[in-house]
C-alpha cells in the first residue's frame, strides 16, 4: 500500500498493479493476462455486468486498464468523496470474480478480444508489425515470444477452467500493489482498505521465469504484405533491460535520432533527402530484455532498400563519432521535460509510483531513475550504439502494399542465398 496526498484539487487516484503479464502465460494459453484486463469489467455477485462503471461514473469518476508482457495495470479517477467506493469496487472483483465467472462472461469478453486484434493489429495499417516482431526477435518458448493479445487459437480455446485458474494464480494480495494519490485522509484510507482489503487470502505465488539473454546469431529478414499504399521497414535489435546499464543511453539514443526537426533520422530522412514520410526510433524497455527499434515509412516511389541504406549510414554516424553536447543536451532536457510532464496529474503519479514499486520495490525510485539519464555523456552513449546496433545482427521487417510482388522477391533471394 502506497499513499501520495495531495490536497491542490478534490479528486483521488487509484492504481492496482498486478505482477502478471504475456510473459507469464503457458503454452497453447496465449493473452490470457491481456483477456483478463477485459473479464474484470465483467461483473460478479455483489456488483452485476455493467454496474462497474455504471456506479463510478455515477460519481464523477472514470477507469481504465492495461496490460504488457510484464504486468497488468488497472487505474481510477473520481472526486475526493468517492474513494470509499474506488476501494470496495476494486477489492469485490479482486475477492471474488472467479467465483462469478461463468461461460456468456467468457465468450463476451473472448470475442471483445479477438475483434480488438483485429481492429487495432490485423486490420490496422502496418499494425501487423507488433504480432510478429516478438517471434522474430525470441526463440519458442522465450516468455517474449508471443505478443501481448494472444492469438485466435488459444483465446477460442480457453475454458472457464482455464481463466479462473489463471485468476486465481496471479490475482493475489502478495501478488498486486496499490496506490492511492490525491486529497484524502492518510488513516481513513488506511482503515477502509484494511476493512476491504484484509480478508482476502494470500497465496504462494509462481516463480517467474529467467531465461538467459537472447542474442541474435545474425541478420532476420521478413516480409509481408498489407493493406498498405507505401512500404515501411522496421530494425529492431535486442538492448539491455529495464534500469540495466546503457538502458538510459538507448532512451536518449532514440531521441537523438528522431524527436524534433533536427533529429537525427528526421532530418536526413525526411527533410533533407525526402526518403521517409516519417520515422521513430524508442528502445522499448522490459523486465526481461528490451528492443531497440527504428522504424520508416518510405515517400512514393522510394525503394525500400535505398530507405534502409540511409538508415545505415545514420547509424553508423552514432556509432563511429560521439554525439555532440548541444545533442546530448537537448536529448536529455526533452526527456527530462517530458517525464516531469507525465507527473503533473495525480494518475500520473500513481501510476508512475506504482511502477517503481513493482520494478525496484522502493516506489519513490524518481531520483535514481533522473540521476540515470543526467549521468549519460557523449562517451558511454556511443559505447551503448556501437554495443547495441550491431548491423549483423537485428531483425529488418519489411511491409509492403498487396499485391507489389516484393514478397515473391524476397522469397526468391532467400533461396539463393540457401
Amino acid at each position: 500500500m502506497i499513499l501520495h496526498e495531495d490536497h491542490a484539487l478534490p479528486i483521488v487516484a487509484l492504481n492496482l498493479m498486478v505482477k502478471v503479464g504475456s510473459r507469464f502465460e503457458e503454452p497453447g494459453r496465449t493473452g490470457f493476462a491481456h483477456l483478463f484486463e477485459h473479464l474484470m469489467f465483467m461483473g460478479t455477485r455483489r456488483v452485476p455486468t455493467k454496474q462497474f462503471d455504471a456506479w463510478m461514473e455515477a460519481e464523477g469518476g472514470w477507469n481504465n486498464a492495461w496490460t504488457s508482457e510484464d504486468r497488468t495495470a488497472y487505474h481510477e479517477v473520481a472526486p475526493a468523496h468517492a474513494l470509499p467506493l474506488l476501494l470496495w469496487l476494486e477489492a469485490d472483483r479482486f475477492s471474488s470474480l472467479a467465483d462469478s465467472m461463468d461461460a456468456a462472461k467468457l465468450n463476451a469478453q473472448r470475442d471483445v478480444v479477438r475483434n480488438e486484434r483485429r481492429q487495432t493489429s490485423e486490420n490496422e495499417p502496418y499494425g501487423k508489425v507488433e504480432l510478429l516482431m516478438p517471434s522474430l526477435l525470441y526463440p519458442k518458448g522465450h516468455p517474449y515470444h508471443h505478443p501481448v493479445i494472444g492469438s485466435h487459437e488459444d483465446l477460442q480455446a480457453a475454458t472457464v477452467g482455464d481463466v479462473t485458474a489463471f485468476f486465481r494464480r496471479w490475482y493475489v494480495p502478495n501478488n498486486v500493489s496499490l496506490v492511492v494519490a490525491g486529497d484524502f485522509d492518510p488513516q481513513r484510507a488506511r482503515d477502509v482498505i484494511e476493512r476491504y482489503f484484509g480478508g482476502i487470502p494470500g497465496q504462494p505465488v509462481p516463480a517467474a521465469t529467467a531465461p538467459a539473454p537472447v542474442k541474435l546469431k545474425g541478420v532476420v529478414r521478413e516480409t509481408i504484405e498489407d493493406n498498405v499504399n507505401l512500404p515501411k521497414v522496421v530494425m529492431a535489435w535486442h538492448s539491455p533491460a529495464r534500469f540495466a546499464p546503457g538502458d538510459a543511453e538507448l532512451d536518449l539514443l532514440a531521441t537523438v535520432l528522431e524527436q524534433g526537426k533536427a533529429s537525427r533520422l528526421y532530418k536526413a530522412l525526411v527533410y533533407d533527402k525526402e526518403l521517409a514520410q516519417e520515422v521513430t526510433a524508442a528502445q522499448g524497455s522490459g523486465d526481461l530484455g528490451s528492443t531497440f527499434t527504428v522504424e520508416a515509412i518510405a515517400r512514393p516511389g522510394v525503394p525500400l532498400e535505398k530507405l534502409e541504406a540511409a538508415i545505415d549510414a545514420e547509424l553508423a554516424r552514432v556509432r563511429d563519432a560521439r554525439v555532440s553536447r548541444e545533442e546530448l543536451d537537448r536529448a536529455k532536457n526533452q526527456y527530462e521535460t517530458a517525464f516531469v510532464t507525465a507527473l503533473e496529474s495525480v494518475a500520473g503519479r500513481a501510476s508512475m509510483l506504482n511502477r517503481y514499486e513493482t520494478w525496484t520495490g522502493q516506489p519513490g525510485f524518481v531520483d535514481q531513475d533522473l540521476k540515470r539519464y543526467r549521468d549519460v555523456t557523449a562517451e558511454s552513449l556511443q559505447a551503448q550504439a556501437k554495443s547495441t546496433l550491431d548491423p549483423d545482427a537485428r531483425v529488418i521487417l519489411r511491409v509492403v502494399p498487396k499485391g507489389s510482388g516484393e514478397t515473391k522477391k524476397n522469397e526468391t533471394k532467400k533461396a539463393v542465398t540457401k
